[in-house]
């Protein structure tokens, strides 16, 4: 990613148009909170030029990578290089030690990757001990290894960690910004199914909070786009004309979403709510925000 920002001229475009910073996160976190008002902010109220957003691992054998110093540098530390004894100490508070997991959401500044990162890259690979695939000398056909058999070079993004001295971490609630979606549909963790459950579950706490109804099917998905609400902030107001939402359920602004067949129209309070069902038979309520 650091080399393709500048062989395809996006670090140059960054300059012209005055980009500073970079929020980086993975494409399976189905609840990343994207360019994170709060984990930006806090990166640039501690003159950060890199930050890590995590969150507390489930327990001491959960397999993810965790924040720490290596050789006093920052640094993620894979749980395969933690032995058991370490992995399960604990501070005074009795948390665990190396608690904080990588999720793969970054924060970095634009010089940091322009004139430290990439110059550096060469120094930032490690060895990594792989089954590898390969020919057998005599029928020419693939043999699979049962053990690792060769070594790779490899390169995470938060390599480049080491490279800065002025690091920010910030911890964040996993049911709130972290739903990965690693595994096929109908498995029981970390798929499609539980990302979109995880979802719904925290948009109805949202709305229950609210003072909203949420009605229809417990198990049915129920979304609220960020132009809507971003953490659950502003709903309250939205209480006095959107009553009750049934589920399944998508609750947007103006634009996101073309009104198809019937409509319902509610106005209170210089807001306007239209209801209509769409041809996949969800609720669709779109906010719009009316002049006094």
């Amino acid at each position: 990613i650091y080399l393709s920002m500048k062989n395809t001229g996006a670090l140059d475009d960054m300059a012209k148009r005055g980009v500073e910073h970079l929020h980086v996160t993975s494409v399976d976190n189905a609840l990343v909170q994207v360019a994170d008002p709060a984990f930006v902010g806090f990166c640039l109220a501690k003159k950060a030029e890199v930050g890590n957003k995590g969150c507390p691992k489930v327990s001491w054998d959960e397999k993810v990578g965790v924040m720490a110093r290596k050789g006093g540098k920052f640094s993620i530390v894979e749980y395969s290089e933690l032995d058991e004894a370490m992995a399960k100490e604990t501070s005074e508070d009795g948390r665990l030690l190396f608690s904080t997991g990588n999720i793969c959401n970054h924060y970095f500044s634009v010089p940091f990757i322009r004139d430290r990162a990439i110059p550096a890259l060469t120094e930032c690979y490690h060895v990594a001990h792989k089954k590898i695939p390969y020919a057998d000398d005599t029928t020419g056909e693939t043999v699979k290894p049962a053990s690792n058999n060769g070594i790779k070079l490899e390169l995470f993004i938060f390599d480049v960690f080491p490279l800065t001295d002025r690091m920010a971490v910030f911890e964040c609630d996993r049911d709130m910004e972290f739903a990965p979606v690693k595994n096929a549909p109908g498995e029981t963790s970390d798929s499609p199914d539980t990302a979109r459950a995880m979802i719904g579950s925290l948009h109805r706490s949202w709305l229950n909070a609210a003072e909203i109804e949420v009605s229809g099917d417990a198990d049915a998905a129920c979304e609220i786009t960020p132009l809507v609400s971003l953490r659950g902030e502003g709903l309250d107001k939205l209480a006095p004309v959107l009553k009750e939402v049934k589920a399944p359920a998508l609750v947007c602004r103006t634009g996101e979403a073309e009104p198809q067949g019937a409509t319902n129209v509610i106005s209170a309070d210089n807001i306007e709510v239209t209801h209509f069902v769409n041809a996949a038979d969800v609720n669709v309520y779109v906010v719009a925000h009316t002049a006094k």
